[in-house]
């Protein structure tokens, strides 16, 4: 048996146990030969089941060798490791994968894609967080077209509409027409100031909210001067979505009408509802691919043309996603203004005229009383929906954006955060 540990250095004795008549080059010689005998044990390990020293230092325990296949219960093999961190023989490191690290968040949205209830949660926390602003500004704008409007319809609009023909069964048909004529025009009237007010606030809540993502603050007449020149392009751009839409069911409804006033009135009729009901689909599905122009044309300082083509880009392969979010957020905002506006409305109609049963019947008199209480609601309903339907546009064009553009990035920088603090390696969306 070799005499020599597993492995030997160069010049020491053969393997097969025979002396070569030289010293050992581990012993010690003197003048007279090997001054004492090999130190080794005779009951040595094989050659070949001994590793030199090149393990963990001492006082570390090495690491367990993996578990035969099939078995589990190491990395990769479907378990934690052994010994997993704070556990017997642990390793720092070592444990189970919790997952990628969250993505950095400065404001109100963590910057990468977003889900539905993070774009919902993020319009509302930006009006709990900036509630002075938000608030102010939809209180203001909110206030200020009621009153407009409550003095159009008291002072001209009540007076100038003869609506009795429409609930008088022996009304002519001249009478009639002119009457919805009448109740048309007043309703277009509040229809283009309500309008008006929309757009002012959506404008200035656009500003806010983009701050908001970056956790910046900013104050109303802040908001007013970054969106002021952009206001008279945002006016035109929404009152060019919906004549689109209205152009487009016309056309749908155009042949029908045409066949009927030729004499066949059933088949045009016909025609005309399948016409309408087609070009409504056509026009939903086009008004929303440009949902998205409003925050495109406030926040980039484009044009509307521009502005149309940049949602479009944007919009194209999730109009399903955006339709949803959008309709939600729609659906919500009127539920909330339907719990404030109704109540004050049967109050209005309690306090007013013949009382609720007029109301109902529509022959109370809607005068000065009605029409103030019935605004406060509004007022109230508008202060509330405003940052909940712009909040929503806003976050759902900047979610589209890091979808397709990593705007997250440029967020970050704007945010004054490092791109690896803004999407460590692994995070969703980076």
């Amino acid at each position: 048996m070799n005499d020599t540990p597993g492995w030997a250095s160069p010049g020491s004795a053969p393997s097969d146990g025979q002396d070569s008549g030289k010293p050992d080059a581990g012993e010690p010689t003197g003048p007279g030969g090997p001054s004492s005998p090999p130190k080794w044990s005779k009951e040595q390990p094989p050659p070949a089941q001994w590793s030199p020293p090149s393990g963990p230092h001492a006082g570390q325990t090495p690491p367990p060798p993996p578990p035969p296949p099939g078995q589990g219960g190491g990395w990769g093999w479907g378990g934690p490791p052994p010994g997993g961190p704070g556990g017997p023989g642990g390793y720092p490191g070592w444990g189970a994968w919790q997952g990628p690290p969250p993505a950095a968040k400065p404001g109100v949205i963590p910057l990468r894609p977003l889900g539905v209830g993070e774009i919902l949660d993020g319009a509302v926390s930006t009006m709990r967080a900036h509630w002075r602003t938000v608030l102010g500004i939809s209180l203001t704008v909110a206030v200020l077209t009621e009153i407009v409007v409550v003095l159009l319809q008291g002072l001209v609009l009540n007076d100038a509409a003869d609506t009795e023909a429409l609930n008088d069964p022996s009304a002519t048909l001249g009478e009639i027409t002119r009457a919805m004529g009448d109740t048309l025009l007043s309703s277009g009237v509040v229809l283009v100031i309500t309008l008006l007010g929309t757009i002012v606030a959506t404008a200035l809540l656009t500003m806010v909210t983009s701050r908001a993502v970056l956790g910046k603050s900013v104050t109303a007449t802040e908001a007013w001067q970054d969106s002021r020149p952009q206001l008279a392009r945002l006016f035109g751009l929404t009152l060019l979505i919906p004549l689109i839409g209205t152009a487009i069911v016309a056309v749908g409804v155009l042949p029908g009408v045409l066949i009927a006033l030729g004499g066949s009135a059933e088949a045009g009729a016909g025609l005309a509802v399948l016409g309408g009901f087609a070009a409504t689909i056509l026009a939903v599905w086009i008004v929303l691919r440009f949902s998205l122009a409003s925050p495109a044309l406030m926040l980039e300082k484009q044009g509307v043309k521009k502005s149309l083509a940049r949602s479009v880009k944007l919009v194209r392969g999730s109009w399903w996603r955006v339709f949803g979010i959008q309709l939600l957020a729609a659906i919500i905002a009127n539920i909330v203004a339907s719990i404030i506006v109704i109540p004050f409305t049967f109050i209005a109609g309690a306090l007013s005229g013949d009382g609720v049963t007029g109301f109902l019947n529509n022959t109370g008199d809607l005068g000065w009383t009605f029409l103030i209480i019935s605004g406060v609601g509004s007022v109230i309903g508008s202060m509330l929906t405003f940052p909940i339907t712009a909040g929503v546009t806003v976050l759902l064009y900047i979610d589209q954006r890091i979808r397709r553009e990593a705007l997250d990035l440029e967020l970050a920088r704007a945010a004054g955060l490092s791109d690896r603090t803004a999407n460590p390696p692994g995070t969703p969306g980076s």
